[in-house]
């Protein structure tokens, strides 16, 4: 019913950027709020950033602060993380999250992930 599709991971040397996307598809009656998540090798899985459907409210995890910007366009059902002065420990599997109204209810929705790897 609801598809969640992550794109922009990669190979980037440290200090560089990448900018993600999340494109939200399907029987979506409203998109509330979304966020990113990450998971690194043998560790769990963490919250990066999260924001609110109308895009006022914004909360980022310390470690990214300053340096991953998320924000959504809600005419492309998408969310982005902008993600500068990358370094080897934001190497993880990064997944998209969204709170998803349609015709039979409100749940959660994840995507697939999308790999970002920090390495010179």
């Amino acid at each position: 019913q609801v598809r969640l599709v992550e794109s922009g991971g990669g190979l980037v040397q440290p200090g560089g950027s990448l900018r993600l996307s999340c494109a939200a598809s399907g029987s979506i009656v409203g998109l509330n709020a979304m966020g990113w998540y990450r998971q690194a090798p043998g560790k769990q899985r963490e919250l990066v950033a999260t924001i609110s459907s109308g895009g006022n409210l914004i909360n980022y995890a310390d470690s990214v602060k300053g340096r991953f910007t998320i924000s959504r366009d809600n005419a492309k059902n998408t969310v982005y993380l902008q993600m500068n002065s990358l370094k080897p420990e934001d190497t993880a599997v990064y997944y998209c999250n969204a709170r998803v109204s349609t015709y039979w209810g409100t749940r959660d929705y994840g995507g697939q992930g999308t790999q970002v790897t920090v390495s010179s």
